[in-house]
């Protein structure tokens, strides 16, 4: 099928209480694992690159990849740029391609921040495609890419703020700050889901919950059901393709085809993914 917006993706979600998974991707193994995954699910997905992943390889490159896969999958697929840290990235992405695209102007002031993602809405908005485009309000924990939160520095989503955010830049979708951390977690994240519940009453455009990757699958399936959209999942895909790959390589020193290795790190990714997503799609 050919890349679908993502837009009809989290519409859908949103209407029907579950979750699409949306899935952070480094290469050609990673992206045909998240589809076989979608596949066998019989669910939709979002393949995801950040700034760093297309500065090595280029949005032109994973968005041509993301489209032959996508037209030999009965799956929907879309291809989004994660945490896009300019209007020039985000305007070379959706060129290129790109069915949604974040621009992450959560480091700035909060007005700073709405015309930085106005500029990329209405550069949006003025496409034949119309790619759908998500922002965020407030700082996960952790690092990602260009933007780190301090130790002690205050970074939930404001409700009231989201409001006044929402409605000033005629975004998609928001990303919310409610305790979740780029990267691996040293102990049990602890998600604040009285502040989603307000998020959500406050504001209609679907919801966005970054650093997934190793929250309990019961704190992943409680912020759907208070109106999370999408759920990103990046770093255990790494992990999982990594270790798999350097076990391979561990086991038989005569190994020297990426094939051989590109294979087991895909196998490892695929069923990652296959279980990130029932987990996305329970209704239980």
């Amino acid at each position: 099928m050919p890349l679908v917006n993502t837009r009809e993706l989290l519409l859908d979600a949103q209407a029907h209480g579950y979750a699409v998974g949306a899935f952070n991707v480094e290469n050609m193994e990673m992206m045909q694992a998240a589809i076989h995954a979608a596949e066998q699910e019989g669910a939709p997905i979002i393949l995801q690159t950040t700034p760093t992943t297309v500065k090595y390889g280029g949005t032109a490159l994973f968005a041509s990849m993301a489209r032959a896969l996508a037209q030999a999958s009965p799956a929907d697929v879309s291809i989004h740029l994660d945490h896009g840290n300019s209007f020039e990235l985000c305007a070379r992405a959706a060129g290129d391609g790109y069915t949604s695209l974040m621009i992450d102007g959560s480091a700035l002031p909060i007005t700073e921040n709405i015309a930085l993602v106005r500029k990329v809405t209405e550069m949006a908005a003025a496409l034949s495609g119309k790619p759908c485009v998500e922002a965020e309000l407030g700082k996960l924990g952790g690092k990602e890419d260009s933007v780190e939160v301090k130790p002690g520095e205050d970074v939930h989503t404001d409700p009231e703020e989201a409001v006044r955010f929402v409605t000033e830049t005629g975004v998609d979708s928001l990303a919310v700050a409610i305790g979740t951390a780029h990267g691996f977690y040293k102990g049990k994240p602890k998600l604040d889901f009285e502040r989603l519940a307000k998020l959500r009453a406050a504001v209609s455009v679907p919801l966005v919950l970054h650093g997934s990757s190793g929250v309990q699958d019961e704190d992943v399936q409680r912020a759907i059901s208070l109106g999370i959209c999408k759920v990103n999942f990046a770093t255990e895909l790494r992990a999982a393709y990594t270790k798999a790959a350097r076990e391979c390589l561990d086991t038989d020193k005569a190994v020297y085809d990426p094939k051989k290795f590109g294979a087991q790190g895909r196998e490892a990714v695929t069923e990652l993914v296959r279980h990130r997503i029932r987990v996305c799609i329970s209704k239980d």
